[in-house]
């Protein structure tokens, strides 16, 4: 960007009142500007997640990828002094931005973990170039996968992340014990979603890296949902799809006639939250809900049942009263 646009970004960052600094923006014009603003200023988030949370609560952490990729794997995750019973990672979608789920992470309760990818080519993960194979994206995140003894994983795919994720479960069955596929992105777009990609197109050499990149997996996933539905088709762990009913980016009629057409060895629960739109994890408890509920309820601990009493036989009669025997 030239020096002209940094200058004018500079003094509109100085001008902004202190009450906005804490605050990510929302919104689709929101999330463009602070898209362009980050990548004037070289910064890979939109705003600060260590000035908005401790890192006691939320923070950054990177891993090597899978699949034998050199790349390093940026990420958010909820630090515990202990493992918890259920682990849920989440695959984020396009643009690939954690830390749309810190509000989200910071709700969550002790009893559960989160970890939330930046994807290849997005953020601060490597590599800097679009990886627009969803083969090779979710080779590269397996590494991610990782539990401690005794700890279960529910892998949730977000809008572009959905195919991932699948693909993910699919050649890691032992490592994840149930998926979710959030707001499914399947290749067909909502009304605001074709706007914005059609825009896209027309100034593609001229918007931020991420946006340029986002837009670039997305034209070129149709061709590549026979890898999803072979995936889908493998998987023997629960299987559930949720979707908001006023989701103009994902058509909710694609995600339902996926989960139809699919045969998989358990029934996909599929889930339509009435009110919600693409973006459920603006609203931290909505989508906790929607994720808890595919979390089976933890079966009461197995004890001994309490052997039944029995009148000893050969206990001696009670004494007679005093005056029975006197015959009174």
């Amino acid at each position: 960007m030239n020096q002209a646009a940094l200058a004018a970004f500079k003094s509109l960052e100085i001008a902004g009142s202190s009450a906005m600094k804490n605050k990510r923006p929302s919104g689709v014009l929101g999330l463009g500007w602070a898209c362009f603003e980050a990548a004037a200023f070289g910064r890979t988030e939109h705003a600060q997640t260590v000035e908005i949370y401790p890192d006691t609560v939320v923070r950054r952490i990177k891993f090597q990828a899978g699949g034998g990729y050199d790349w390093r794997i940026h990420a958010l995750e909820t630090p515990r002094d202990k493992p918890a019973p259920w682990k849920i990672i989440v695959i984020t979608g396009a643009p690939s931005w954690a830390e749309y789920w810190a509000d989200t992470m910071a709700a969550l309760p002790q009893d559960r973990q989160m970890v939330v990818v930046d994807r290849p080519g997005f953020a601060a993960s490597e590599p800097h170039i679009c990886v627009p194979d969803i083969r090779v994206q979710a080779r590269a995140l397996e590494s991610v996968l990782t539990a401690a003894p005794g700890q279960k994983i529910l892998l949730v795919g977000q809008s572009y992340g959905a195919a991932i994720a699948a693909l993910m479960a699919a050649n890691n069955p032992r490592k994840v014990a149930g998926v979710v596929m959030l707001s499914s992105f399947l290749g067909e777009t909502g009304p605001t979603a074709r706007w914005l990609v059609e825009t896209g197109q027309k100034l593609l050499h001229l918007i931020p890296r991420d946006l340029r990149h986002a837009i670039m997996e997305v034209t070129g996933q149709a061709e590549q949902l026979d890898l999803l539905r072979a995936a889908l088709g493998k998987l023997t762990m629960p299987v559930h799809v949720i979707h908001g009913d006023k989701d103009d980016f994902a058509p909710l009629e694609t995600a339902e006639r996926l989960a139809s057409e699919i045969q998989t060895l358990r029934p996909i629960r599929f889930h339509t939250v009435a009110g919600a739109n693409h973006f459920m994890n603006d609203g931290p408890a909505e989508v906790l809900e929607c994720l808890e509920a595919c979390i089976p309820a933890e079966k009461p601990a197995w004890k001994i049942p309490a052997l039944p009493k029995f009148a000893w036989p050969f206990a001696p009669a009670q004494a007679a009263s005093v005056g029975e025997a006197v015959g009174a």
